[in-house]
């Protein structure tokens, strides 16, 4: 198939045609074409990330992901290549950042400290806590707790990414990938995934008002963090701030949650 051909496909026949030949043509073009939406998932996953990683490394890892998108992206569900792509590459790039375990230890022991004190405090209130009681409950000021937020956040981010429910390879459910496109995953969804989707959106929805909408605009609106604090009409930081609360507070319900049903 010559390029001329190519160009004159519509992009949905080349998908066909792929799955049949595996023309490596058509894999290149394929591959240029969302080259940028790599570069794109890369930016996302960069903001607040702690300078030794290198936004180069992380597209690196993100074209593993678009590769293995082309490879197993499936035309005939109705499902956009640009969606599917999109949770690969930053699969993959997740994946990769595990392995090498970029987070520091002591980071990594505060945000689980954090989340269980929120986890505790929230189900012993039966609401959401305010800063002052999390802050009072880790025995900090309410000063000291807003900063131990900042410093953790580069990592937060990580954490909505990460799989709340694994069974086997196809059983995975993020919570990021639960706000990001509720219907149009995967349409053949099993039930149980369905049902651990819903307790994720409820508990979504049970955040404070600000927290979620972050959440909502960050993972579901795709806007960066600054972005978002033009909307919200607060700094950049105050976002970062709130998103990362938004996720400890959801994590710590999703595990209370867990405990209770699994």
């Amino acid at each position: 198939m010559g390029n001329v051909l190519l160009e004159q496909k519509t992009e949905e026949d080349l998908w066909l045609a792929y799955k049949k030949t595996r023309d490596p043509k058509i894999r290149e073009t394929f591959i240029k074409q969302y080259a940028p939406l790599v570069k794109y998932v890369a930016g996302k996953v960069a903001v607040g990330m702690p300078h030794n990683v290198e936004f180069d490394d992380l597209v690196g890892f993100g074209t593993f992901g678009l590769l293995d998108a082309i490879e197993k992206f499936d035309p005939e569900k109705n499902v956009k290549f640009k969606t599917y792509a999109v949770t690969r590459i930053r699969g993959a790039i997740f994946d990769e950042l595990r392995s090498i375990d970029w987070v520091p230890r002591s980071v990594r022991q505060k945000t689980k400290e954090l989340e269980e004190t929120i986890g505790s405090l929230e189900a012993q209130l039966g609401r959401t806590a305010t800063d002052q009681e999390i802050a009072q409950a880790l025995g900090m000021t309410e000063d000291e707790f807003l900063k131990t937020m900042m410093r953790i956040s580069g990592t937060s981010i990580l954490s909505l990414n990460d799989v709340w429910f694994s069974g086997d390879e196809n059983d995975k459910v993020s919570i990021g990938e639960s706000i990001e496109a509720p219907s149009s995953l995967n349409p053949d969804i099993i039930v149980e995934k369905d049902e651990i989707r819903r307790i994720i959106i409820e508990a979504i929805n049970e955040l404070p008002d600000k927290e979620k909408k972050v959440l909502v605009l960050y993972y579901y609106e795709d806007l960066t963090l600054k972005e978002i604090g033009q909307v919200l009409e607060v700094t950049e930081s105050r976002v970062s701030q709130l998103h990362t609360k938004a996720i400890l507070r959801l994590r710590a319900k999703l595990t209370n949650i867990r405990k209770g049903i699994m």
